[in-house]
C-alpha cells in the first residue's frame, strides 16, 4: 500500500520537475492569464451549483450531525496526518496524533466525536505537501485546477498523494468500494463548503476576488508550513515595509525649524508692559487681542512644514 501511493507521488513529481524550475521566476504565478479564466469557470460551478447544494446541506443538516460528520471526515485524515508526522521528524507529535486518531475511533465512534479534544490532544493540520516544503522541495507555480481550486505544483502532488493513501485505507481496512469512496469525496466537498458559507457571508469582499484568494492561500500554507512562523508574503510591496522607519517624527527631535518659536514675555520695567499706576489718570492695561483661529492654524501648519517635506 505504502509503495504504491509513494510510486505515484514519485512519477508526479518526475514528470512535474519541469514545471518546478519555473518557481525560480520572481512571480510564484507566472500562469495568471489561464489561471484567472479557470477561476471564473469554478467561480461559476461554484455559484450555480455546489453553493445552492451546500446551503441546501445546512438547512436540513442540524448542527451537531453536521459537527460529527466534519469530525469523521477529519478523523480519516489522521493516518495522513501520522505519517507526515514520522517523514519530518516530528516524532512526539506523531504519538500524540496516533493516540488522538486512537481514541477518537474507538471511544468517539469512528470519529464523530472529538473526544480526544477533551483529552487535552491538540489536532495538528500535516499533508504531504508541507512534508515536500521541509526536504526543500520548491513549491513550483501557481495553478488554479478545473472543478477545484488554486494550488502550487508541490501542493497538488501532496493533495494527490494524501487522497490516494486514504483511498487505500478505506478500501484495504474498511473494504469501501469506488462508490463508497466517491460518496466520502463528495459528502467531504460538500461539507468543506458548507462551513465556509458563514465566515464568507460576514465579510465583505472587496476589490479583486482572484488576488484576493490567492492571497489567502499563499499566506495559510506559509503558516502551516512553517508551524505558525510568519515567512514574507511573497506578494507583499517591496515599498512598504515593516522595518522601514516611523513616517513621523517628534516635533523638536533633530531639526531645529520643527521647534516651536519661543516668544518672550517683557519684562515688567520694559517699556513695552502695560502700567497701571492707579493714580487716577484714566488709563487701564488693555487685555490682549484673542488670538485669531485661522491665523493659529496657519501657524501650526506652516510649523510641521520642515517635516513634511523631509518625508
Amino acid at each position: 500500500m505504502v509503495r504504491r501511493y509513494l510510486g505515484v507521488a514519485a512519477l508526479t513529481l518526475l514528470f512535474a520537475g519541469p514545471a518546478f524550475a519555473t518557481g525560480s521566476t520572481p512571480s510564484p504565478d507566472p500562469w495568471e492569464g489561464f489561471n484567472r479564466r479557470v477561476f471564473a469557470f469554478n467561480d461559476k460551478v461554484d455559484r450555480y451549483f455546489l453553493k445552492p447544494v451546500a446551503k441546501g446541506y445546512r438547512k436540513i443538516t442540524p448542527q451537531f450531525l453536521d459537527d460529527g460528520i466534519t469530525n469523521m471526515l477529519g478523523n480519516l485524515r489522521g493516518p495522513v496526518v501520522i505519517v507526515n508526522d514520522v517523514l519530518q521528524g516530528k516524532l512526539v507529535q506523531s504519538a500524540q496524533d496516533t493516540g488522538r486518531l486512537l481514541v477518537n475511533t474507538t471511544v468517539g465512534i469512528v470519529g464523530f466525536f472529538d473526544v480526544a479534544r477533551h483529552m487535552k490532544m491538540p489536532r495538528h493540520e500535516e499533508d504531504f505537501g508541507q512534508t515536500f516544503a521541509k526536504w526543500g522541495l520548491p513549491a513550483g507555480p501557481y495553478v488554479v485546477v478545473p472543478f477545484m481550486f488554486g494550488v502550487t505544483i508541490r501542493d497538488g502532488v501532496g493533495i494527490g498523494a494524501g487522497a490516494l493513501m486514504i483511498g487505500e485505507v478505506l478500501e484495504n481496512q474498511l473494504e469501501f468500494g469506488w462508490e463508497e469512496n466517491a460518496v466520502i469525496l463528495g459528502l467531504d466537498i460538500i461539507d468543506i463548503r458548507a462551513d465556509v458559507i458563514p465566515m464568507e457571508e460576514s465579510l465583505e469582499v472587496q476589490g479583486d476576488r482572484y488576488t484576493l484568494v490567492r492571497d489567502a492561500y499563499f499566506q495559510r500554507r506559509a503558516f502551516v508550513t512553517n508551524d505558525g512562523v510568519i515567512e514574507e508574503d511573497p506578494f507583499l510591496d517591496d515599498d512598504q515595509s515593516m522595518d522601514d522607519e516611523p513616517l513621523s517624527e517628534e516635533p523638536g527631535s533633530e531639526d531645529p525649524a520643527n521647534e516651536a518659536p519661543v516668544t518672550e514675555e517683557p519684562a515688567p520695567d520694559s517699556p513695552a508692559a502695560p502700567t497701571d499706576d492707579g493714580a487716577g489718570t484714566g488709563t487701564e492695561a488693555q487685555p490682549e487681542p484673542a488670538a485669531d483661529p485661522a491665523a493659529t492654524a496657519e501657524t501650526a501648519q506652516a510649523g510641521m512644514t520642515p517635516v513634511n517635506d523631509g518625508l
